[in-house]
């Protein structure tokens, strides 16, 4: 089951204080934070990557896994309650990933 477009925009809209970005990807749909992947949405629920800046920001924040073999996330979802903790953990996780790599061009 892919996520729902519609919950895409929700969770955008919910987030505007943030200039956040989506890109769909294999029915799914990645969160971008100054061109860093800092959430993904999958199964209509939303997985921030589990970064310290991140767990600081929500402390016991459960957990689960966006897709079958990924690496545990943090699963938001009382949390949605308070927009602004929200906004400030992805700030974190934006804060915390590295930039990413430049694309390299093709000769010719």
């Amino acid at each position: 089951m892919g996520t729902r477009p519609d919950t895409v925009a929700h969770l955008l809209d919910m987030l505007a204080d943030l200039p956040l970005t989506s890109r769909k990807m294999f029915g799914e749909y990645a969160l971008y934070l100054d061109g860093r992947v800092v959430a993904l949405v999958c199964d209509d629920q939303l997985f921030l990557k589990p970064t310290p800046g991140a767990q600081a920001a929500l402390p016991g924040c459960a957990t689960g896994f966006p897709y079958p073999g990924a690496k545990p996330h943090l699963l938001v979802t009382e949390a949605l309650d308070d927009p602004d903790t929200v906004c400030a953990a992805l700030r974190a996780v934006a804060r915390d990933v590295p930039p990413p790599a430049p694309r390299r061009r093709k000769p010719g």
